[in-house]
């Protein structure tokens, strides 16, 4: 465990466990970029999507006008 001089310790000497929190909360912020990226990484896919829906609704548009 990592030594912190400003933890307060108790009589025994024992370390604060604040000192584990704080590495913990460091560890699970490590991971927080690539939660905020998420959303970025489906945009191009929701753009595709909707690409294609308007490519076959023209088509079919076409299409209808073409035979009808």
């Amino acid at each position: 465990m990592a030594h912190n001089p400003h933890a307060p310790q108790g009589p025994e000497g024992n370390p604060d466990p604040a000192g584990s929190t704080q590495m913990f909360r460091a560890f699970v912020d490590e991971g927080e970029p690539e939660r905020r990226q998420a959303p970025q990484q489906s945009g191009p896919k929701v753009g595709v999507i909707v690409g294609v829906v308007a490519v076959v609704v023209i088509l079919a548009v076409v299409a209808w006008l073409a035979l009808g």
